[in-house]
């Protein structure tokens, strides 16, 4: 115990008193923030999750056998406010004790509305606050899935005529998981946002590590020569390095409490998304929080020992490094990767996307092996012709281009990664983005002043108590449809002044009108291949099974106007301009892009931390080693010459590498789904950006030499 004392006592002086010992704390401790934070992500994941089903179990209605053991009916419909859905249920007790959903303090009476408060910001900024009745209040947290949940608890004001039909829900109670209440457009797992985070924010931390971890490896491996000739052993060299990494380490991980402590104290909204975390929810589960954070410590620890090995050479007594070569084995794991790439199209539904997900994470993670493989068989020859050629540089870069390919390889996963990561993202913004691009396109063209109305339980009476309170200037008309490829058409049927007044026929037998005079009617008809008839009736009536309401106003901005007449005379009615589901449901898609640009934003710039430190700590190695060759060669010329061999022509050399594999694992992806599509562009621009950051580092190396080399002197070492 005394020698590991001591042991450990000379990994705490070597953290920081090395050279390049600050540089390395310093990219420990942001690296194991790094992975801090990612661990961080993960555990709100999961405290979400946990929390969004506690709740929907207790809100759950139990269905009665029958309405005679019903304390009270319930009912649910969807509306809209803009493009953001929201859920109406309506509610009629049955008797004087019947249980309040949670969340309510009281019944509302009817006519009265209670909305979640995200629900009561969109109706106000829509000027629709009363489109449902009388505002009594909002639901307290407790009632919702989340804090940005949208859904009201409503009574219509007068006594439905409908309480019998099927329509209506009897319940019993609350406390059931209720799948129907109020589902999200696509639903979000635990296990599909953990596995995406896993992807876009665990993997350029783990990354970030591993590059951090050998930062300022040259004096360490000199330290473990030492040591070993010594007769250390395995576990007297990991004693060694548990003191050098403990402190930056628990730094770093320290760090990631900071925003966990936010999570803790106080409901936090999440920027871009407008998703509001719960911290009741982030307390309920800290125990998870604590574990996490103690294996990303361990990690960070555990992978500064595991990646700092000494090999004793067989035929030398001489203390050696571990070996120049890179293991082989990668380059095999890489072609497993790429197999279960390409063999994840062959499998079942369930489990193609994670076979998919697994070999891109592999050969991603092998990819920059390969490509420094490449690098030494060509420094190889940079080497020969340099010799041949008499240009020092070219000697120089390339023997250390074959005797550190670890170099490139750190360097090489920024580049590698980072191309994959930008590509990746905007092809599934494309799967999402585009389609919420054509579903605006309808509602552009038509606008609000052509709304459909819906209901399976309208009535005559319904329909003309509505065409009273319609805004004026407003028609109501009433329409027909027939999908079939055959017969495809949508009859409408109107009084003779609402038709004349839209530029139609006035006939009381079907006459066919195509084109109209009013394009908002041929958008309306577009989905029957815009066959088109109309027919003047004296009263507008109940439309039929497929059929709907049409009203058509003169001036914009009264939909506010028709919706609040709609749901005065009708409960659970729905209204909206043509498309408007569509729309809805593209744009929900579209939301998750921004979930995806955050966080593989978020992990992108870890990737270009992991550069930043890979490339100071060459920065710093190369300034002290290239210093001399200014004695030798009688210029400087030669710093710029080995930084360009050694440096910038590997890292072009895997951006163009990276970009020829992201191409085809692109459109690779795009093929095997069958939707999104792939932008040339934007990979052409990711591509120009590490070719430039590739100079850039090159030409960094070189100055950083050049500067070093009037202050070099020579050393007994």
């Amino acid at each position: 115990m005394r020698l590991w004392r001591q042991l450990f006592r000379v990994g705490l002086a070597a953290s920081r008193g090395t050279p390049g010992g600050r540089l390395r704390f310093r990219a420990l401790v942001t690296a194991a923030a790094a992975l801090g934070v990612a661990s961080v992500a993960v555990f709100t994941a999961v405290a979400t999750f946990e929390g969004r089903e506690q709740r929907d179990t207790a809100r759950g209605p139990m269905v009665a056998d029958s309405r005679d053991k019903a304390a009270l009916l319930w009912r649910e419909t969807n509306d809209a406010f803009g493009s953001s859905p929201h859920a109406l249920i309506y509610l009629e007790p049955l008797t004087k004790d019947a249980p309040l959903p949670p969340g309510l303090d009281r019944w509302p009476e009817p006519g009265e509305v209670f909305m979640s408060p995200r629900l009561a910001e969109a109706a106000k900024e829509h000027g629709s606050l009363d489109r449902y009745g009388t505002y009594a209040g909002t639901i307290s947290p407790e009632g919702l899935r989340s804090r940005s949940e949208r859904i009201a608890y409503l009574r219509s004001a007068t006594a439905p005529e409908d309480l019998d039909d099927k329509v209506w829900l009897p319940v019993r109670g609350f406390g059931v998981y209720f799948p129907a209440l109020n589902p999200d457009t696509y639903r979000r797992t635990l296990s599909g946002t953990a596995g995406t985070l896993a992807v876009l924010l665990v993997v350029p931390a783990l990354a970030f590590v591993v590059v951090a971890a050998r930062v300022g490896s040259t004096t360490r491996d000199r330290r473990s020569q030492l040591v070993n000739a010594l007769g250390a052993s395995w576990s007297h060299r990991a004693v060694i390095n548990v003191g050098e990494a403990l402190v930056p380490c628990t730094v770093g991980t320290g760090l990631a409490l900071i925003p966990a402590g936010f999570l803790l104290a106080a409901n936090v909204r999440i920027p871009f998304t407008g998703y509001v975390l719960s911290a009741a929810d982030m307390r309920q589960t800290w125990p998870l929080l604590a574990g996490l954070l103690v294996v990303s410590w361990l990690v960070s620890v555990i992978t500064v020992v595991g990646l700092h090995r000494v090999q004793r050479s067989a035929e030398s007594t001489r203390p050696g490094a571990s070996s120049a070569r890179l293991p082989k084995w990668r380059l095999m794991v890489c072609g497993a990767g790429v197999a279960g790439i390409v063999g994840s199209q062959y499998l079942t539904e369930r489990a193609q996307v994670p076979v998919f997900l697994t070999g891109t994470v592999v050969m991603w993670a092998m990819l920059p092996t390969v490509v420094a493989m490449l690098s030494v068989k060509a420094g190889r020859k940079i080497a020969e012709s340099g010799y041949r050629a008499g240009n020092a540089g070219k000697l120089v870069a390339g023997r250390w281009t074959v005797a550190h390919p670890g170099v490139l390889v750190r360097l090489s996963v920024v580049f590698v990664i980072g191309i994959g990561l930008i590509s990746h993202i905007q092809v599934w913004n494309s799967r999402f983005g585009d389609t919420a691009a054509a579903a605006r396109a309808i509602t552009d063209r038509v606008g609000d002043t052509l709304l459909t109305v819906t209901s399976s339980t309208l009535t005559d009476s319904t329909v003309q108590e509505l065409s009273q309170r319609l805004p004026a200037g407003a028609r109501l008309l009433s329409a027909d449809g027939n999908l079939s490829e055959e017969r495809a058409r949508l009859d409408l049927t109107g009084s003779c002044a609402d038709l004349k007044a839209l530029g139609l026929p006035c006939a009381t037998t079907r006459k066919q009108v195509n084109p109209t005079a009013d394009p908002r009617l041929d958008e309306l008809a577009g989905p029957y291949q815009g066959n088109l008839t109309v027919r003047a009736v004296d009263r507008v009536g109940v439309p039929g099974a497929n059929g709907m309401l049409v009203v058509v106003t003169d001036e914009p901005g009264q939909q506010a106007a028709v919706e609040k007449a709609a749901y005065g005379v009708h409960p659970g009615i729905n209204v909206e301009p043509p498309g408007e589901g569509w729309v809805i449901g593209a744009l929900q898609k579209s939301n998750v892009n921004t979930w995806l640009s955050l966080f593989g934003g978020t992990g992108l710039a870890m990737l270009l931390g992991a550069g930043l430190v890979a490339a100071a700590a060459e920065f710093v190695r190369i300034r002290t080693s290239l210093a001399p060759l200014s004695v030798l060669s009688g210029n400087t010329r030669v710093f710029r010459t080995v930084s360009w061999w050694f440096l910038t022509l590997p890292l072009l050399g895997t951006t163009v590498i990276a970009t020829a594999v992201t191409n085809w694992h692109s459109l690779f992806f795009v093929v095997s789904l069958r939707e999104g599509q792939f932008s040339w562009p934007v990979l052409a621009a990711a591509a120009s950006f590490f070719a430039a950051a590739a100079i850039g580092v090159g030409m960094l190396a070189a100055r950083s030499a050049r500067r070093a080399a009037p202050l070099w002197q020579p050393q007994a070492d």
